[in-house]
């Protein structure tokens, strides 16, 4: 038997082997890829950082050097200049009453979704499943129409109304995952202890669904901080320019002139605040997503 299998093995032993060969592979090839792109990204959002400290100059002379003096008027002027400070001070606005209504909305929608049994129920996750597959440029005029007739056209609280309606169907799908991985005894338990539901649902599910909400709150935000198209067609008005509206205008402005390291600079401003957010809140996000996904 053992000169069986040293010279002739099994074939379950063969087919061992090439299982994690296989795997083996897969693996290098993944982390490969996975490696090469982070390098990539590491190093694009290095240069533009390092670029933003230089003068114009030096950028397109020594790209791959460091600066010999660090520019810092870049900031200055992207930020007083060409107002980066208050589009940025819009952004942080917009977002923030955003995802309070957005949260304030979809909870409790799904919740209801996730727990309760009505008629209409499936159909009603089915229109909401259906809204994510719904591209912005088909809802222009219809939203268009509707904040027109509330005479909220090139207002922020017209682009919050705007942002919480479309965000709507991804915010209510996401949390109603978390809702049923959540046990049903707990409810049980509190409506025995004689809380009612509106008491179950404040004081014992929302805060079990905490993750979720963090998780929610985090992918909207991210989406929100960076979007351009709505922000385009629903506001004009400068002093309501969002931080991406107020690049794109910088990019223009700047391009002509040639001053790429303020532009630069304004890219960086863009970028710093969703950067620091995925650091220190990347650890719940993942959490949550598992949470969300398990049984």
């Amino acid at each position: 038997m053992a000169a069986r299998t040293l010279l002739h093995p099994y074939p379950s032993d063969v087919r061992r082997e090439q299982g994690t060969l296989k795997r083996w592979f897969t693996r290098l090839m993944t982390y490969l890829i996975l490696g090469t792109w982070s390098l990539f990204t590491i190093f694009a959002i290095g240069w533009v950082t390092v670029a933003s400290f230089k003068t114009g100059r030096e950028v397109f002379r020594k790209p791959l050097h460091l600066p010999t003096a660090l520019q810092w008027k870049n900031y200055d002027k992207a930020w007083n200049l060409v107002r980066m400070g208050e589009y940025l001070g819009n952004s942080v606005l917009i977002v923030s009453v955003s995802l309070a209504l957005l949260l304030a909305v979809s909870t409790p929608a799904a919740y209801a979704l996730s727990r309760f049994a009505f008629w209409g129920r499936n159909l009603i996750m089915t229109a909401f499943i259906g809204g994510l597959g719904i591209p912005f440029p088909l809802l222009f005029i219809p939203l268009f129409a509707i904040v027109t007739a509330l005479r909220v056209v090139n207002t922020i609280p017209g682009l919050i109304l705007v942002y919480v309606s479309v965000s709507i169907p991804f915010t209510v799908y996401l949390l109603t995952g978390f809702f049923v991985t959540l046990p049903r005894e707990l409810e049980e338990a509190a409506t025995i202890d004689g809380c009612t539901s509106s008491q179950v649902f404040w004081h014992v599910m929302l805060p079990l669904a905490s993750p979720g909400l963090i998780t929610a709150a985090i992918f909207n935000g991210i989406g929100l901080w960076k979007e351009y198209q709505l922000a385009l067609v629903f506001v004009n008005n400068p002093d309501n320019r969002t931080l991406s509206l107020g690049l794109y205008a910088m990019q223009n402005a700047m391009q002509y002139t040639g001053d790429w390291p303020g532009l630069f600079a304004g890219v960086v401003i863009v970028m710093v605040p969703t950067i620091f957010l995925y650091i220190f809140l990347s650890e719940k996000m993942i959490s949550g997503v598992t949470m969300g996904s398990g049984k």
